[in-house]
């Protein structure tokens, strides 16, 4: 998959397999995650954005099903969980 560099937010890269409706993201921490069922307008959307960070926060990140590909960063971990998390 060919990868697009951009500078937004956390976003290093992005590509997308229209084939497979397959959207890869690569974070600045290094990981790398793939969102499958994405459709050609959302891809299409991102990667004309002039606020990408926003657009896929907004429209990907929490409304597909991911799948990390490489790094070791948690996925879908929010922060306020080790506060209401009881031990």
């Amino acid at each position: 998959m060919e990868m697009k560099k951009i500078n937004s937010g956390k976003l290093r890269a992005i590509g997308y397999d229209a084939r497979a409706r397959m959207l890869q993201v690569q974070l600045d921490t290094g990981s790398t995650l793939q969102y499958s069922g994405v459709s050609e307008d959302i891809w299409r959307r991102l990667s004309s954005s002039g606020a990408a960070w926003s657009f896929y926060r907004d429209n990907i990140e929490e409304e597909f099903t991911v799948q990390r590909v490489s790094g070791s960063e948690p996925v879908g971990k929010n922060p306020l969980d080790d506060l209401f998390t009881k031990k």
